[in-house]
């Protein structure tokens, strides 16, 4: 009996185990922790609310993913990918050659335009010409600052910001006569109350792919084959059930996935 009852008693322990080691661990969607709307925003509980946090919770729940919003500063969010603090960048990261030689990448979710806005009392379109003499406000770490520098560097003064808020900011306050980023990114902000007194949109700056690069993405580390092979499958579905567009229209009216080869 006392044999039964240790085998009993060590098979319970066994399944205990293999349940606890079953069990996956959440997956930590890395985002940029500043607002970014439409895309990425905290509400006013904290919550992280937008068309990106949509997007991924849509993946996640295809693919039967525990995934938790994980806020990192934009310009350590790599570094936040590759020591592990997170599992996935989901931040409206461009799919670029350079970054591909740190981390890897899911398919392309969505590719839309850049552009450069300016004060509305000021006439000027988006060509190193239009810009020359001019100080371009962009977000450090980000495509638009590597466009800038290729492009306008001769014609311009180019200033970083560690945010896109920020570059917006000084863009209403006087200190900057143009700021480049995603065109809806900008586009919010043209909406907003603040935006609406200040500034236009001067123009779509010309295609680089080089440089702006296909589209959008999931960053994930290079080793996590399985991890963006879910991803993927989980982007495939979401575009074919009709879950994608789904929340792109409560987001927008236009096809947000895009076929044109400019990205932010």
């Amino acid at each position: 009996m006392k044999t039964v009852l240790k085998t009993f008693a060590a098979a319970l322990l066994l399944g205990v185990a293999a349940m606890g080691m079953a069990k996956a661990e959440p997956v930590k969607i890395g985002v940029a922790a500043e607002p970014y709307p439409p895309f990425t925003s905290p509400d006013a509980s904290g919550k992280w609310v937008g068309w990106e946090i949509e997007f991924i919770d849509a993946v996640c729940a295809e693919q039967k993913l525990d995934c938790v919003i994980t806020p990192v500063a934009w310009d350590g969010i790599i570094p936040a990918l590759t020591t592990k603090k997170i599992d996935v960048i989901a931040s409206s990261m461009t799919i670029t050659d350079e970054r591909k030689k740190t981390i890897d990448f899911s398919d392309k979710y969505y590719n839309t335009p850049t552009a450069i806005i300016g004060p509305k009392d000021q006439k000027f379109g988006a060509t190193p010409e239009d810009l020359k003499g001019k100080i371009i406000g962009v977000q450090v770490s980000t495509v638009h600052a590597d466009y800038v520098k290729k492009h306008f560097t001769d014609a311009a003064e180019i200033k970083e910001y560690q945010t896109q808020d920020e570059a917006n900011q000084d863009l209403a306050a006087g200190r900057l006569d143009a700021v480049q980023a995603d065109s809806i990114a900008l586009d919010a902000f043209l909406k907003s109350d603040q935006g609406k007194q200040c500034c236009d949109l001067k123009g779509m700056v010309a295609p680089d792919l080089a440089v702006l690069g296909p589209g959008i993405g999931a960053g994930v580390r290079k080793e996590d084959t399985e991890l963006k092979e879910k991803i993927n499958a989980g982007i495939k579905a979401i575009r074919a059930n009709g879950k994608y567009d789904e929340i792109s229209k409560k987001y927008f009216d236009f096809d947000i996935y895009g076929d044109d080869p400019q990205a932010n």
